[in-house]
């Protein structure tokens, strides 16, 4: 068991849901065991009785208990769905969100009090259940029901679950349309967040900063989680820019809203590590970890431990970052593999995979970078110039792009895009930094006199 990992009641009917409970062997004929029909019964499984002391499972609580009593029960599922998502976002245990799945399937086999609420009642639940397919990376699955929604309905969430998919899938243009029909719909903070991360996508940062401040004191007070988010986004923002004392003020915001944050600690680790802090920085990758254990996290706690001269800790979080990378982050685990120059064919393989879902830049780099691991230069080079194609100021992908040039003979190439990396050297990890001082060395190319004060906290 991995021991950072807490077991959240969400994980755990997941777990039922997929069919992870261990088998039973039973004669034929024999009953269905108590987990087999509450896998039959959406409502079975939302009603297993909730734990938890916080505002938001109390309120779990009273719909799951306005459920039994038949008080509004429809209203109530609804509702139970969404606290269920809330509940994920919090926690970051993805079994909630399959529980808020079990909400929307339930909804749909109960039928509306009289057709005049019909239409609404079951949009309502299509988009519940798309928001789900949305954060389950199930983006192909979620399109159709959004599109559904923005031709039935077409409020503001309707246009934005139908973006945020859209983007996903690497369809830009089509989601800057959905996001300024949900903007005209609907200028708020949401709307204003999806602005932002598009701009930055699109390469304009100080854009990108500058929505994202009107995001976060747009954002309302109870809404704690996101506006938790959207700080620890700004907080991104500003750490790409440099600006690690308004990146800093930004964690605090975030941690202030939401306590051990798990965002806002990595965030904050970066900040550190990039400013030399290594122990300080391991330190917040091993708190993120407790919360949010993904291997996005043991990644970074692998780095600054190994700065930090805890090899035997740093080797711990990398066996854990190989035991759940394939199933918990398949991308993140692919480019670190091809990082780490191991198990090349697994990278390749998980990075392909991914594009059966996603197709936005990061995916298109995640497998360039596998195949230039793999040594298959050309293909590695069809893929970083679709990751480069919309402009985003990322360091990695130019350092890929550095990489991937050097090795295919162009020299110009390999130059232009070792200076946009070197001058965002600090979003790197250390041994994304090995790569870039060896690609120095391999080209040639040396910075600039003005280039060589390093940019620190």
């Amino acid at each position: 068991m991995n021991p950072l990992k807490p077991m959240f009641c969400g994980a755990l009917l997941a777990g039922l849901l997929a069919g992870c409970e261990p088998r039973e062997t039973k004669p034929a004929g024999t009953s269905l065991t108590p987990s087999a029909r509450m896998m039959m019964d959406p409502m079975a499984v939302i009603l297993v009785p909730h734990t938890g002391a916080d505002r938001v499972d109390g309120e779990i609580r009273q719909r799951q208990e306005q459920i039994r009593a038949g008080r509004q029960p429809d209203t109530a599922l609804e509702q139970l769905g969404w606290l269920f998502v809330t509940k994920a976002r919090a926690s970051f245990d993805p079994g909630y969100y399959k529980l808020a799945e079990q909400c929307a399937f339930a909804l749909e086999k109960q039928t509306a009090p009289d057709l005049s609420t019909r239409s609404n009642w079951v949009q309502s639940t299509r988009l519940l259940r798309g928001h789900v397919l949305h954060n389950l990376h199930r983006f192909k699955e979620a399109e159709p029901l959004a599109r559904e929604l923005v031709a039935q309905r077409g409020s503001p969430m309707d246009f934005a679950l139908l973006g945020d998919v859209l983007m996903e899938q690497g369809q830009l243009d089509a989601a800057v349309d959905a996001y300024q029909k949900m903007m005209d719909r609907s200028p708020d903070s949401r709307a204003y967040a999806r602005v932002a991360h598009l701009r930055w996508l699109k390469g304009d940062l100080s854009g990108a900063i500058a929505a994202m401040q009107v995001a976060v004191g747009a954002v309302g007070s109870r809404d704690t989680e996101s506006a938790a988010w959207m700080q620890t986004r700004l907080a991104f923002y500003q750490f790409q820019a440099g600006n690690f004392l308004l990146a800093n003020r930004a964690c605090d915001a975030a941690l202030n809203r939401q306590t051990n944050y798990a965002p806002a600690q990595l965030i904050r680790g970066r900040i550190l590590l990039a400013g030399g802090k290594n122990a300080d920085a391991a330190e917040q990758f091993l708190a993120a970890l407790k919360s949010s254990p993904l291997p996005e996290y043991y990644w970074a706690a692998s780095e600054a431990l190994t700065a930090a001269d805890r090899a035997e800790e740093a080797r711990q979080m990398e066996a854990l970052l190989h035991r759940h990378g394939v199933t918990d982050d398949p991308r993140t685990y692919a480019l670190f593999l091809a990082t780490r120059e191991v198990q090349p064919a697994l990278a390749l393989k998980l990075a392909r995979e991914e594009t059966q879902q996603r197709a936005d830049v990061f995916t298109y780099d995640s497998l360039a970078w596998a195949y230039c691991a793999a040594g298959e230069m050309s293909p590695a080079q069809q893929n970083i110039t679709r990751a480069l194609a919309e402009g985003t100021q990322d360091a990695r992908i130019f350092l890929h792009a550095a990489v991937i040039a050097q090795r295919n003979g162009d020299v110009v190439g390999a130059k232009n895009f070792l200076k946009e990396t070197y001058t965002r050297r600090h979003l790197l990890w250390p041994s994304e930094r090995k790569h870039l001082e060896k690609t120095m060395t391999a080209s040639g190319w040396q910075p600039a006199a003005d280039q060589l004060s390093s940019i620190h906290p």
